[in-house]
């Protein structure tokens, strides 16, 4: 994926620990980590500015975008599903 989670970076800046910052903002730990880890799917604005707010930092901080390899090419985005096949009938043309 490429948004890159910095959370943990800041949080050692901050000299501070997942636990401590879950405490601060209302949030289980379980939801911070998973956010931390990168494997959060979304992420809800009030989520981010409780997170901004008491590690006192701008949403730059914690996230960045790198691109992959390739990312120059379009790309679709994905659903988690294969893709759908479908049948094209091709029409003969009569002389």
């Amino acid at each position: 994926m490429p948004i890159v989670v910095k959370l943990d970076d800041m949080l050692h800046a901050r000299r501070m620990t997942l636990t401590d910052l879950a405490d601060r903002i209302g949030i289980t730990l379980a939801n911070l980590s998973i956010l931390k880890t990168g494997k959060a799917r979304a992420v809800r604005f009030s989520t981010l500015e409780a997170i901004c707010g008491a590690l006192q930092c701008q949403p730059g901080d914690l996230l960045e975008y790198a691109p992959s390899a390739g990312a120059g090419e379009a790309t679709a985005p994905t659903t988690g599903r294969s893709p759908v096949k479908r049948r094209v009938d091709t029409v003969r043309e009569e002389v």
